[in-house]
């Protein structure tokens, strides 16, 4: 977030101030110019995101998709099924629609809901890890409408392949190219059937995602210790896809935990606005969360998920919101003390902006710690192996192992995060935020912060390339530098950035891809001061930067 916050964040919006949903579903229909770069597809880490609004996410948009993705299937030798996720954001029901009407067409065998209802992410990545178990051919794949923790006016859609993970940059970059040259050659080839013919097509197939998941939850979190503890759990999906997978979870298993809202609406009235102002189903913000942090001493723990249920909020009596970073550390350390069928080398995977307190629990486990860029997709096959125990990164997104160390998902899953801490608490006696004190009591406890600074185009071109030779600097906060990192030692992969450490602090600076800024994650291991200094100091070598290669 930026240093500024806006008077009406952790406030409910007047109906006058939230979109307009006839007016965005018409929009969804309308043409957008590709010869204008903002109105092409573009894949980043989570697929294409756009609005119709600003003729970025438009049927044309999706139509384009779908048959490069039924293309790639194709060139690929993907002949499985494709399991179909939609999460509750306005135009994600017109995007599922146009989806299923180009797959049946092509004769893409698609699996959807068996009531039409909504799928989250980690469910779809736990359905295509469990169909390919031990299969050599007709592997899955599936596709995931949604824009995650988007505001209401966006819409997305991300691709999973038969890892059941992220999809890489080549499969992004083959479909997006695809795509945008049918957007170009104005949406010739392309193969599609009216939605009704769809829905009644051999090629589309219902199926009950909600029993196949729920019914596996127990081969990784220990759901009867959670009964027998009787832990008092709330639980908010926060208008979004895991809504419907709640009480099937609450019912089968006994647990003493109540849904404290089942409002859907897709302007998502009943939300408190994030920081800027606007409504946005961020799990792990203060403002966002407003409502759940009110309710912390109902319960024993409580916890959220964004409307694709990938990336999960904790809410603890003992600290409140847990800070993403806090969780990660927490978990990681119960995990690995509680899970004795993992791998005795299984290790911790991080992305190299999360905090370096998780480090510190890798080091007192005696557990590797494997540090990459930005991104669930650089997790994939160390989940899929097992040499990956635990994965997290700071924007609140993780999965760990079943129980006897085989994969559980290779995408983000913040349902099983969110009754891992009621296991934490129902086996220690604790909360997840008390376990994390007595962490910090031990390791030290680290002051952690993200803020955007203004950038240009060309100035975040200079940082997405910038090396570890053009900075001069030789001191970080008054300390010596001990690292400047352009690639994450896990796995020599760039990191879209630069990362400058010393002894008790360090700061990652990354270009946003989607707006005119910068991000800056800095952490210190003294206090805030020592902490603000560090974000100084990072602005100052930033500009040097920027001055050095004339960019302005």
């Amino acid at each position: 977030m930026s240093d500024t916050v806006s008077p009406l964040a952790g406030k409910r919006l007047e109906p006058g101030q939230l979109v307009d949903v006839a007016a965005l579903t018409k929009a969804y229909y309308e043409q957008p110019d590709p010869s204008q770069r903002s109105q092409q597809v573009a894949f980043g880490t989570s697929g294409h995101r756009g609005s119709a609004l600003l003729r970025s996410f438009n049927e044309a948009h999706i139509l384009a998709i779908a048959q490069a993705l039924c293309l790639y299937r194709r060139e690929q030798g993907i002949d499985g099924p494709l399991f179909l996720g939609i999460d509750t954001h306005a135009l994600s029901r017109n995007a599922f629609e146009t989806v299923l009407e180009v797959f049946a067409a092509n004769g893409v065998a698609t699996i959807i809901d068996e009531k039409l209802g909504f799928t989250p992410t980690p469910v779809i990545s736990h359905a295509i890890i469990t169909h390919n178990r031990g299969r050599t051919a007709g592997l899955a794949d599936g596709v995931v409408i949604s824009p995650s923790h988007n505001p209401p006016a966006d819409g997305g859609l991300k691709y999973n392949p038969p890892h059941g993970g992220p999809a890489d940059t080549d499969a992004t970059g083959w479909i997006e190219k695809r795509a945008n040259a049918l957007l170009t050659d104005k949406l010739a080839g392309i193969l599609r059937m009216p939605y009704d013919k769809a829905l009644k097509s051999e090629h589309v197939h219902r199926h009950d995602y909600i029993t196949g998941y729920v019914s596996d939850l127990a081969s990784v979190v220990d759901m009867e210790a959670i009964r027998q503890a009787g832990v008092v759990i709330g639980i908010d999906p926060l208008g979004g896809a895991g809504l419907d997978y709640y009480q099937p979870i609450i019912d089968r298993y006994g647990l003493n935990a109540t849904i404290v809202s089942q409002e859907v609406d897709p302007a998502f009235g009943f939300m408190t606005a994030d920081w800027d102002g606007k409504i946005r189903m961020d799990c792990s913000s203060p403002y966002a969360m407003a409502s759940l942090i009110g309710m912390r001493d109902r319960f024993d723990v409580a916890f959220a998920n964004d409307t694709d249920a990938d990336r999960h909020g904790i809410v603890t009596r003992s600290s409140g919101l847990m800070n993403p970073n806090h969780y990660l550390a927490a978990a990681s350390a119960y995990l690995f003390a509680n899970r004795p069928g993992w791998r005795a080398d299984a290790a911790i995977g991080k992305t190299a902006v999360s905090s370096a307190i998780i480090d510190r629990v890798a080091a007192k486990l005696g557990r590797k710690l494997v540090e990459v860029p930005v991104g669930f997709k650089w997790f994939v096959d160390g989940l899929i192996s097992g040499s990956f125990g635990f994965a997290g990164e700071e924007s609140a997104g993780a999965s760990f192992l079943r129980m006897d160390g085989s994969a559980w998902t290779t995408d983000k899953d913040g349902i099983i995060l969110g009754l891992l801490a009621a296991e934490i608490t129902a086996k220690t006696g604790n909360d997840p935020g008390v376990l994390y004190g007595k962490l910090t009591a031990e390791l030290g406890e680290p002051r952690y912060a993200r803020v955007d600074a203004p950038a240009s185009a060309s100035q975040k071109a200079v940082l997405k390339n910038l090396s570890a030779e053009q900075i001069a600097t030789k001191e970080l906060a008054g300390q010596p530098i001990t690292a400047i990192l352009s690639k994450a030692p896990g796995n020599d992969a760039p990191i879209g950035g630069v990362k400058v450490t010393a002894a008790d602090g360090w700061f990652a600076a990354r270009p946003s891809g989607t707006e005119e800024v910068y991000k800056i994650y800095a952490e210190s291991f003294r206090d805030e001061a020592h902490l603000a200094a560090i974000q100084e100091d990072a602005r100052r070598i930033v500009g040097q930067a920027f001055a050095a290669a004339g960019a302005s």
